[in-house]
């Protein structure tokens, strides 16, 4: 991350800190596993520091992160300085993945066509903050997808209103699952924090079919039985009384960024 740096894009968020340890802890089993993942193309929006596209390559997708040309030399230089220990890493699981960057604005139909859609999985973290970004996020991501594309997002409410119109049009274009919270890590987790698992609606549903997926449901991201973890409650920011707070919380209240990924240099 930049500290330096007043683009909101040079700042680790903490929602991806929330995705990457919700891949990490259901990397094991089901549809996250490195076998169901190996070569998935993944292109991930407004990429920023690049976190959760490192998430995606570990696990040994291909993939393309992306954001506005203001934040790519450091997407850039994050990239080139964990791109080698990826490989390592893969190689050791026997699942190669990779990483690289390009520039994408949304709705920019050149930047779209150059990064070859569909992909299998697009992602995001804290990419809506203004209801303006909306439409355009909307439109970049339904070009990107194919039939069977899976979109993964990880967001902070901080405005109701952005919250209640970005959910309006979301159901309005795709099936909308929300990630229950005994399916994330039981320490990254936040009662404002959600993830999102949307599917893109068929193409001229009738109103009938169109009604019955607009509905908001659980996703079960793993196999029946294989959630390690039922009845993780959240905890509130710096909720618990004890003598000493650790680096999730500390950086909950405020304070410096915790170092989720000891291992990756941001």
């Amino acid at each position: 991350m930049d500290p330096n740096s007043k683009h909101l894009g040079t700042t680790v968020w903490d929602a991806s800190m929330v995705f990457v340890k919700f891949l990490e802890k259901n990397s094991r089993k089901g549809r996250f596993c490195p076998s169901k993942m190996k070569g998935k193309r993944v292109i991930e929006l407004g990429a920023g520091c690049g976190l959760a596209g490192f998430g995606m390559a570990l696990l040994g997708c291909d993939v393309t992160t992306t954001d506005q040309v203001e934040v790519l030399p450091l997407l850039m230089r994050n990239v080139e300085r964990n791109r080698s220990w990826i490989s390592q890493s893969n190689s050791d699981s026997g699942s190669i993945g990779s990483i690289t960057v390009a520039e994408l604005d949304w709705g920019n139909k050149e930047h779209i066509k150059a990064v070859e859609p569909p992909f299998d999985y697009i992602i995001g973290t804290d990419v809506v903050y203004s209801e303006h970004l909306l439409q355009p996020l909307m439109e970049t991501i339904t070009a990107l997808s194919g039939p069977k594309t899976k979109i993964l997002l990880g967001y902070e409410i901080r405005s109701t209103t952005v919250h209640e119109k970005m959910m309006e049009m979301w159901k309005s274009n795709f099936v909308v699952k929300t990630v229950s919270k005994s399916k994330m890590d039981a320490k990254y987790q936040h009662p404002s924090i959600y993830l999102y698992m949307m599917d893109p609606k068929a193409p001229l549903l009738t109103e009938a079919g169109a009604s019955d997926n607009g509905n908001e449901e659980e996703e079960d991201v793993l196999n029946p039985g294989e959630d390690e973890d039922p009845g993780v409650k959240s905890e509130p920011c710096c909720g618990s009384q004890e003598a000493s707070l650790d680096d999730w919380e500390i950086r909950r209240c405020g304070a410096m960024a915790a170092r989720l990924l000891k291992d990756v240099k941001l």
